[in-house]
């Protein structure tokens, strides 16, 4: 499931996935949210919070994942992803040079700086 983070700044469309994340959790929960934001702010910065190991993410989680990166393509500000996986933050750093806006990885543990990063892009 993905859960929407409610203690993130306005300017930031945040979210956190535990347990079996779904297609569904990203077309009822995450869809929503980040097209309210770019009408709010003109951009996208999004943070990702993944508790969750990724063999509970469903094909279909996938398939919207993509989805939400090609929907939203020139809108891409700021991309933070938080998990414990040091290959994720590696690949969210190596994405970062593919596609519009900046994404990086952070460490659970460094949460505080992933959210002050991803709404201010200072570190």
């Amino acid at each position: 499931m993905i859960e929407i983070l409610t203690d993130v700044p306005d300017n930031v469309a945040g979210f956190r996935a535990v347990g079996e994340v779904t297609g569904d959790d990203f077309k009822t929960v995450v869809f929503p949210v980040v097209d309210q934001a770019v009408i709010r702010h003109g951009e996208l910065n999004y943070l990702m919070i993944i508790d969750t190991p990724l063999s509970n993410w469903t094909y279909g989680a996938w398939v919207q994942d993509a989805l939400l990166g090609v929907q939203e393509l020139t809108k891409w500000n700021r991309a933070a992803i938080v998990t414990d996986s040091e290959g994720i933050n590696r690949f969210t750093d190596i994405f970062s040079i593919l596609v519009p806006g900046v994404f990086k990885g952070f460490l659970p543990e460094e949460l505080p700086q992933a959210v002050n990063w991803v709404a201010t892009g200072n570190k």
